[in-house]
């Protein structure tokens, strides 16, 4: 006879086998499926990361291949005669008669002389076109400075316009037919002729560095907005740091942890998130139309951009005030220093990296904002170079506005190098703040 017993242990045994089994591989199964979904979640990851890279990949390309025309100019060697009859008849040589000379009937001449075959009134029109306004004025300069060259002839250079500076650069294209075009086969044809006797030279574009706006494309520069944009700077860099730095130093240190406290704490944290365009309405109807301030001023501006960077630099000043441990404020204390001692001579010193590495990030910002100073004014057009805070001016960002909002071609490529120049000012910025904060961090 067979044992009950035997019987159950050898029926049960392979059960017990077959549960783990499949336990097993379940457990194997979830595994695998576990990796299937890690590996697709890294799959997505990478995904989005090479295609926000390409995009911003695309994006600097674009605005580098737009601006690097902008970067040189086409000038024109010229042979002027300094006629004394045209430019001081009565030969003063006072400043003011020889600033009113005809200067472009100079540089006329002396392009009309490169083409004597050239007698139609029309066709002089399409000649004198090849030129830039700005000839004239460089002429001009020329004489004002040194009247000693008056009556002789002398060699210059001389901007041509910009329909001829973009076919120069190959951005006009000959085979496009000429009504689809702003310069014509005659004048295409004067151009090569200059360019085959070596008069069309190309050089790298000093004025577009030196000047201020211009109607002229070929005349346009950045220097008077980047002027205004370092005094705008000045202005909010010495409003909002002091009052940010003192206002988060009281928040964190001295302020009683009470209701008024919270509701000042979370005010800043939403003033924070308050659209720049509305610190721009502050500004016009506090300053200007209150106090009674010049409107499009760098005074004006840096007072309403430090009102938009306060709330920046104040919670990045009490997150770096935050992080210096307590034991430096128990030892300070245990010491006998007092309050105002310990955070003086101790806390702020060591919060001071990352406080410097909050207030750059938010002169950064400051620094490309443009909705705050189109309320104030600062979108006029100014063609002086700005010498101080109250002068008239505009800055980089509204420049870029103004220049991406005119119809003229050429200033499609002074958009984008703008848009580099502003792009190479922000970047320096930001390592900055990340080499201060390299520089002097210290880990508890």
């Amino acid at each position: 006879m067979t044992d009950p017993a035997m019987t159950e242990t050898t029926s049960t045994y392979p059960t017990s086998q077959n549960r783990a089994k499949r336990a097993s591989d379940a457990v194997k199964s979830g595994l695998r499926r576990r990796y299937a979904a890690e590996a697709r979640f890294k799959a997505y990851g990478i995904g989005a990361i090479a295609l926000a890279l390409s995009v911003v990949g695309i994006l600097f390309a674009t605005i580098i291949t737009n601006g690097l025309p902008a970067f040189t100019e086409t000038t024109l060697k010229l042979e002027v005669e300094l006629n004394e009859s045209v430019i001081d008849p009565k030969g003063t040589r006072e400043p003011a008669t020889l600033a009113r000379a005809n200067y472009r009937k100079i540089v006329f001449d002396a392009l009309s002389a490169e083409f004597p075959d050239v007698t139609n009134r029309g066709e002089k029109r399409e000649l004198r076109a090849i030129l830039s306004r700005g000839a004239s004025f460089q002429v001009q300069h020329l004489v004002v400075n040194d009247p000693s060259l008056i009556g002789q002839k002398i060699t210059v250079e001389v901007p041509v316009s910009s329909d001829f500076d973009l076919y120069e650069k190959g951005v006009i294209n000959k085979s496009v037919a000429e009504a689809d075009r702003r310069v014509s086969d005659k004048q295409m044809e004067w151009h090569d002729t200059l360019k085959t006797r070596g008069a069309i030279s190309t050089s790298f574009n000093t004025t577009f560095f030196t000047n201020a706006d211009s109607r002229e494309p070929e005349l346009a520069g950045i220097w008077g907005a980047a002027a205004g944009s370092f005094f705008t700077m000045i202005v909010t860099l010495l409003l909002s740091f002091p009052i940010g730095v003192a206002a988060a130093v009281y928040l964190e240190e001295f302020a009683p942890k009470n209701r008024i406290t919270q509701v000042i704490e979370v005010n800043i944290n939403n003033l924070a998130a308050v659209p720049s365009i509305v610190y721009g309405l502050l500004g016009l109807a506090v300053f200007i139309n209150f106090f009674g301030l010049p409107r499009s001023a760098p005074l004006v501006g840096g007072m309403v951009l430090a009102l938009m960077t306060l709330p920046t630099i104040i919670i990045a000043s009490r997150a770096a005030l935050k992080a210096v441990p307590p034991s430096i404020r128990e030892a300070a204390l245990g010491l006998g220093a007092s309050k105002m001692q310990v955070v003086s001579h101790h806390v702020l010193p060591l919060a001071m990296p990352g406080i410097l590495t909050g207030t750059i990030i938010g002169m950064a910002q400051a620094l490309g904002e443009t909705a705050p100073l189109l309320m104030i004014g600062m979108v006029a057009f100014i063609v002086d170079i700005p010498g101080g805070i109250t002068d008239p001016a505009t800055v980089l960002p509204v420049q870029v506005y103004l220049w991406a909002d005119s119809p003229e071609r050429a200033f499609v490529a002074r958009t984008s190098a703008a848009i580099m120049v502003l792009l190479g000012f922000l970047i320096v910025m930001n390592a900055l703040a990340v080499l201060l904060r390299k520089k002097f961090e210290r880990r508890w």
